[in-house]
């Protein structure tokens, strides 16, 4: 007797949309090691470019199309350009830099992979048995543009303008670092 296969989705019979989400998943954790492991700071800023990138093609991925495209104006064009407009103003070294590397690799590797396990292991004890409903109350869509703006401005207003006041600082800050070396120049 031929019994059919139930028409439910397993693990083991993942469907285009997860396949692709584990392939950029891959790209963006490779993205993020070279961003950290390179001692080249406008090589790291721009590998952070297709680490925050590959962040925005996952939230794409999850039909969050408002996230992924906050995620592109604000990180991928506004923290990026602040960082590099920094490297820049700073004068900091375009290229290899034996002062950016403290010799503390294999402590920071280490530290890195205890917190990685740790994180890891914390999200899939909590979500072990989950089922997120995509369709909430009232027939509204999880993820979608009403929702996500909804908790945004109803429960992360002061974080959303605490990083906007942050990357103000660092502006400012990078501006009044380039002065002092401006005005110590023509001493």
């Amino acid at each position: 007797m031929i019994l059919a296969a139930p028409n439910a989705h397993g693990f083991l019979s993942p469907t285009g949309v997860e396949i692709a989400f584990v392939l950029v998943g891959l790209v963006t954790v490779g993205a993020a090691l070279v961003t950290v492991t390179t001692k080249q700071l406008v090589h790291a800023a721009l590998w952070l470019v297709v680490a925050l990138g590959g962040v925005a093609v996952e939230y794409l991925l999850l039909t969050a199309e408002f996230i992924a495209w906050v995620q592109v104006l604000i990180y991928v064009g506004s923290v990026v350009v602040l960082l590099l407009f920094g490297l820049m103003l700073t004068k900091a070294p375009i290229g290899r830099s034996p002062d950016s590397d403290s010799g503390n690799r294999p402590v920071a590797l280490a530290v890195a992979v205890v917190a990685a396990a740790a994180l890891v292991w914390v999200v899939v004890d909590a979500f072990r048995t989950t089922w997120i409903e995509l369709e909430g109350p009232g027939g509204t869509v999880q993820g979608s543009t009403a929702v996500t703006g909804e908790i945004l401005f109803r429960h992360w207003v002061l974080p959303f303008e605490a990083l906007s006041v942050l990357l103000l600082a660092a502006l400012v800050g990078a501006i009044v670092l380039s002065k002092r070396t401006t005005e110590g120049e023509r001493d």
